[in-house]
């Protein structure tokens, strides 16, 4: 009696699927050792998978949330999301470490050579070159994108995340030499026309890649420290037109709307429109502070690949 061929292709089925899968054969093995062609044998090795004979499943290691990027890429049409492990009584100083830490991984992956890398400033970025490891790039060129925030000798201070940056990538730098905000349209406008200034702002359309930090405009930020940034006064009229972040003290309301302010006229960095010109923008930002924030420059475009923890992520996706 002729053997039943269904039961023959269950048999193969298994046997190729056994051979690939746990025995770590090649399928041109396979084809040789079963007498079958190369095509029989991937054919036969995808029926498995839709019979069910094969099924893959793909354990997520301790500490990673990829369900939850998921969710935020799909939601916010994000290139990726990066979540590092969180919980809420974790200290805030903790979180700029370890986020800082997942920001120079991403960093280190995802840099190519002839790269232009523009770069902001703020304690989460710090935490970012903090962790970084030094690396040889190719033709790799940071451009810092806001003037100088702060004491110059302060590590969240562009200047000085640029030039530490460009040491770890021994890369080319360009600066800006001139302070990140100013008192007038007219001092602006001075130092503008400065030589060394211009040369920034002519490398911001060659950026391909810009990693920002996202403010919030409380009384406790890195921005309020210092009275030279911001005063209280201009906090409160950012508040009362809906100001919930900044990048690169550009603000923003929750629908990710510019906010307009006399203040746009007197910083010296990138404006919001050039930033969204960039092909990959990366939001370094984490903490119950940030929530807010995080969400009005996901919602506005600013940003395309995003770096959090894991309780902020869980509290945007709230919103």
């Amino acid at each position: 009696m002729p053997q039943n061929p269904m039961k023959t292709d269950l048999r193969l089925l298994g046997k190729v699927s056994k051979l690939y899968y746990e025995r770590q054969f090649t399928q041109q093995e396979i084809a040789e050792r079963l007498n079958l062609s190369r095509p029989k044998v991937s054919r036969l090795l995808k029926q498995a998978r839709r019979e069910g004979i094969v099924q893959i499943s793909v354990l997520h290691p301790s500490g990673t949330f990829n369900e939850l990027e998921n969710q935020l890429e799909e939601t916010f049409n994000l290139n990726e999301a990066v979540i590092v492990e969180s919980e809420v009584s974790t200290p805030q100083e903790v979180i700029l470490k370890e986020i800082g830490s997942a920001a120079a991984g991403y960093l280190h992956r995802t840099l190519k050579d002839g790269d232009h890398i523009g770069v902001s400033w703020g304690t989460t970025l710090n935490a970012m070159v903090n962790a970084l490891p030094a690396r040889d790039a190719c033709d790799v060129h940071v451009v810092q994108i806001i003037g100088g925030l702060g004491p110059p000798e302060a590590e969240v201070h562009a200047t000085d995340l640029c030039r530490r940056l460009s040491r770890q990538l021994n890369s080319k730098l360009t600066l800006i030499p001139a302070p990140g905000i100013v008192d007038s349209q007219k001092s602006k406008d001075v130092l503008l026309s400065e030589t060394h200034v211009q040369r920034a702002f002519d490398l911001f359309p060659k950026i391909n890649t810009a990693y920002v930090g996202i403010g919030a405009p409380t009384p406790t930020s890195v921005v309020m420290r210092n009275s030279d940034i911001l005063s209280q006064e201009e906090l409160r009229v950012l508040l009362d037109q809906g100001c919930v972040g900044d990048i690169a003290l550009r603000f923003f309301d929750m629908r990710g709307t510019p906010i307009t302010s006399e203040l746009d006229t007197r910083v010296i960095g990138i404006s919001l429109e050039q930033l969204r010109q960039i092909n990959r923008v990366v939001g370094i930002a984490g903490g119950p502070d940030k929530v807010k924030a995080v969400y009005g420059a996901l919602v506005g475009g600013m940003i395309n690949v995003l770096i959090t923890d894991l309780v902020t992520a869980k509290h945007i996706l709230t919103l």
